[in-house]
């Protein structure tokens, strides 16, 4: 018996035909979008080994951790643009809902993304996009 378990980033989809696949090692995302959602699985799962692969090298930071308090609670993906699989970089905005001590935040962003060599990375955010 197999029991499936629903992606974190709310595509619907089992996690292992999802964004698991890339978090595992088992697959490359082939979009921005992807790449976007993926990452926020692995937050979700404390995968700091997968966000750290996938972030540009020129950006990453060098003292990343993750924060036991957070309690991921969904991803909803407002706009993307280019950043499809023969794009050269992408946009992809975002709001993530998370708890920290029982208290609702979100994170509202657009994050850039490249892809070099045939991978995509996350290269930074801007917070707040609709605020500029």
């Amino acid at each position: 018996m197999t029991i499936e378990t629903s992606c974190p980033c709310g595509s619907g989809k089992d996690i292992a035909a999802c964004c698991g696949r890339f978090i595992d090692g088992r697959a490359q995302p082939q979009t921005a979008e992807e790449l976007m959602r993926s990452r926020y699985s692995a937050y979700v799962l404390a995968r700091p080994d997968y966000l750290t692969a996938t972030w540009h090298p020129t950006t990453r930071r060098s003292n990343f951790g993750l924060d036991p308090a957070v309690t991921w609670l969904g991803l909803e993906i407002i706009r993307t643009e280019g950043g499809g699989p023969a794009d050269r970089e992408g946009i992809v905005e975002f709001v993530a809902r998370f708890k920290i001590a029982g208290r609702a935040h979100r994170l509202h962003e657009a994050s850039r993304f490249l892809q070099r060599g045939g991978q995509w990375l996350y290269v930074h955010g801007d917070l707040d996009p609709w605020d500029r």
